[in-house]
């Protein structure tokens, strides 16, 4: 679809205001002794704070875009269009839960398959980062760049969620990597795509995401000058469950390395 830059640009403004609205819901339940966590039946944890600003970042979108469909992670997928939002309220719930400020709200806008623009806000941890197709990264308004890194022996390999990669072939792919590799850490979450964006770290890898989690975070990265697909060399959709993201030539060298991951 043809979307001029006029479009993407207010629609980033609208999707940054979406998650400010957010941020104010979240601070007033953070480290309160008054959450009221339950579990879904994934036995994941949600909160109140998650529910309201969930709804916070609906009025907003659909003050601006009534026609358009949003997917929450909360209230599940609303609307029938080709201009869908894709929303993850705080995405780290667990983290939030603890006191721990390495969460984010996430928002971003697909159009037919497309992920055109995203924001990370990270707001207890104090930075928020977004991108829309064509017009750059930025994080807390100044642009950013990956690094231009070349080489295992200079890469810098961050590690999220890694449950399904630990139970086949790609487990033991990993051990074989990490001696070649400068460093390895594991910042998890929104933050070492944020590192990867400005050009902290190279190489991202996880095996257990859904899309609401990266469908920003794809943005930010690739307008970055990064390279952002799942293990398999595909590119997020909504079915979307793994992560390789990095500098171009790591995420070639990464694919290659990660071949059949899951036999």
């Amino acid at each position: 679809m043809n979307l001029d830059d006029a479009f993407l640009d207010h629609a980033l403004q609208v999707a940054r205001q979406a998650v400010d609205a957010a941020a104010q819901v979240i601070h007033g339940h953070y480290r309160s002794e008054t959450l009221g966590v339950e579990h879904k039946a994934d036995d994941s944890p949600v909160t109140r704070a998650d529910v309201e600003s969930e709804q916070a970042i609906r009025r907003v979108l659909l003050g601006a875009f009534p026609d358009h469909a949003i997917y929450g992670e909360e209230e599940g997928r609303r609307g029938d269009s080709p201009f869908l939002w894709l929303v993850d309220p705080i995405d780290g719930t667990k983290s939030f839960v603890r006191s721990y400020p390495m969460f984010s709200t996430q928002v971003a806008l697909m159009v037919g398959d497309e992920l055109v623009l995203g924001v990370s806000c990270a707001s207890e941890f104090g930075e928020t980062a977004w991108a829309r197709r064509g017009g750059g990264a930025f994080l807390d308004g100044r642009p950013v760049r990956c690094a231009t890194t070349e080489g295992w022996n200079r890469a810098t390999l961050s590690t999220g969620n890694l449950k399904s990669l630990a139970t086949g072939r790609g487990w033991r792919q990993l051990g074989e990597l990490v001696p070649k590799l400068h460093r390895i850490r594991g910042y998890g979450d929104f933050f070492h795509y944020h590192l990867l964006a400005r050009g902290s770290i190279d190489l991202v890898l996880e095996s257990d995401v859904n899309i609401l989690d990266i469908a920003a975070l794809t943005v930010i990265v690739r307008e970055a000058g990064g390279v952002f697909t799942d293990l398999d060399g595909q590119p997020p959709g909504l079915a979307t469950t793994s992560v390789l993201a990095g500098v171009p030539d790591l995420h070639a060298r990464g694919l290659d390395h990660f071949r059949n991951w899951r036999a």
